[in-house]
């Protein structure tokens, strides 16, 4: 089944047109009930498990003084949050081809619920990393869950729409995930978050869901190979270390400390994330039924939409990491107040994503994308300019600028890039792109706290003057360091935008 069944048309100056279905197709084109049903049900899952994955950077100060631990290490609470959903969702089309989507959604929702409740229940740091490993997987089952259903079972012409409002169910989360995280603490223990979620999940998601989620296609008898899945593990996790410990190893020669042991891991882990990558490349050509088949990579329009879809949520996810903790640190704020910060630009951006989904099907994907892009660039420049000089409510009205600019063009790349894949590839590269978001959000805010964890290095205890004008130093170099990947993103769409155009033009003529 096509994605779109809308035409596309090229005008003289190269940009696409969609035309909209005839009148006689509009019946088969309404959204049936039980689909919207089946989003709301998946979509609430991996709304909470982002929620949860949000919360926690808001509280890093506090956690830091509970655990006893620096900024740097408290932030694996998030990082190996997003590396587990990033680890897990190559097997999403593995799971899409071998299981029906209702067993796959239960086995998300019991993986929620075992890691929240492993959560409230203890008050071991590692064991509440491997608690985030446990709900990091549930989401990493759910999120691209969501997305397939989307693209199996919508009306051809409001794939785009419906894409935008499965982006807004998941990214609605961000926007309250901090102002929740702040609200509760400042009344109730940290650890109760978790307790609301787990009634949530078995109360509204789960009958939802056994209600409304339907198969529609045939499962097949595909095959797990485990070096695969076992290099997909060793590769992301081995370059989310990798940055991890070089700014360690930075923050310990800065600091005067010795890095030599911190070198030697950061250098260990970039080879082994590198090779087991390379393997797992190699070892799909070789393989009757990978996990996911990656010969619709070959093209390199494809391949440009993929590295803005991973180099976006470096800032789209890592800013939810970057205001809480410079308003806190830098600004002085309280958790609360630092969470509203992010509330404004990221809510109201949030119910943008299905906007951006009519564009594009009115639109094509040429202006609206780079348009949106282009205003989360101005976003950065006014942020990097007033870097020295921020207040709250600037930071406040810079990332509204970003986070309705982030939300109008996002989703849009996933569904431009599939436009241009064959059927019944759409679950590997969906599978490819939820792992790039994921990898992307997790080495963002590694990178991110760790441009921190430099500048704070030898400026003293947490609360003094010298330990906050570190941090608004961190701060400048962190919208600096956004700014060069956004216009990298940018210029990868725009290449391949040109190169799509041309080709039209080319099979026009």
């Amino acid at each position: 089944m096509p994605i779109l069944n809308t035409m596309q048309t090229t005008t003289n100056d190269g940009n696409e047109r969609r035309i909209p279905p005839a009148a006689n197709d509009v019946d088969s084109e309404r959204i049936p009930g039980k689909l919207i049903g089946s989003i709301v049900a998946v979509g609430s899952l991996a709304f909470i498990g982002i929620l949860t994955e949000t919360v926690m950077t808001v509280l890093f100060p506090q956690l830091m003084d509970e655990f006893g631990v620096d900024m740097a290490t408290v932030q694996w609470i998030t990082t190996i949050y997003l590396l587990s959903v990033g680890v897990t969702m190559p097997l999403s089309s593995y799971l899409n081809r071998r299981f029906t989507m209702k067993s796959t959604f239960v086995a998300a929702v019991a993986l929620a619920v075992a890691g929240s409740a492993i959560v409230v229940f203890t008050s071991n740091f590692a064991v509440i990393l491997l608690a985030r490993v446990i709900q990091g997987v549930g989401s990493g089952i759910a999120t691209p869950l969501m997305m397939n259903i989307i693209l199996q079972q919508s009306p051809r012409s409001k794939v785009g729409r419906l894409m935008g409002v499965g982006s807004l169910v998941i990214t609605v989360a961000p926007a309250i995930g901090p102002t929740v995280g702040g609200a509760v603490t400042s009344v109730l223990p940290w650890r109760s978050i978790f307790v609301f979620v787990i009634p949530v999940v078995l109360i509204v998601s789960l009958p939802i869901g056994l209600v409304c989620i339907q198969q529609k296609r045939d499962v097949e008898e595909a095959k797990l190979n485990p070096l695969q899945f076992v290099a997909i593990v060793l590769g992301l996790a081995g370059l989310i270390l990798a940055i991890n410990q070089t700014g360690v190893a930075i923050s310990d020669a800065v600091a005067g400390n010795s890095a030599v042991l911190t070198v030697v891991v950061a250098a260990v882990a970039f080879v082994v994330g590198i090779g087991a990558l390379l393997f797992f490349g190699w070892s799909t050509k070789r393989s009757y039924s990978p996990i996911i088949r990656l010969g619709w990579m070959r093209d390199p329009v494809v391949l440009f939409h993929l590295a803005a879809y991973l180099l976006m949520p470096m800032v789209g996810i890592g800013f939810g990491y970057v205001i809480t903790n410079l308003a806190q640190l830098s600004l002085g704020t309280s958790a609360l107040i630092a969470g509203l910060l992010v509330l404004p630009g990221a809510l109201i951006g949030a119910f943008f994503a299905p906007v951006g989904g009519m564009f594009y099907d009115r639109y094509g994907a040429t202006r609206p994308i780079l348009s949106a892009f282009t205003a989360c660039i101005v976003a950065l420049v006014l942020m990097l300019g007033f870097s020295m000089h921020m207040t709250p409510v600037l930071l406040a009205g810079f990332y509204f600028i970003f986070g309705v600019g982030y939300a109008l063009g996002y989703s849009n790349i996933l569904t431009s890039a599939l436009n241009g894949v064959a059927p019944e590839f759409s679950p590997d590269g969906n599978a490819v792109f939820n792992t790039s978001l994921q990898f992307g959000g997790a080495a963002g805010t590694t990178l991110f706290s760790t441009v921190f964890a430099i500048a704070q290095a030898g400026a003293g205890a947490q609360g003094t003057p010298a330990f906050a004008h570190a941090t608004t130093i961190g701060g400048c170099w962190t919208f600096a360091l956004m700014l060069c990947i956004v216009v990298a993103a940018w210029c990868f769409l725009f290449a391949a935008f040109r190169m799509r155009a041309h080709r039209m033009l080319r099979t026009l003529r």
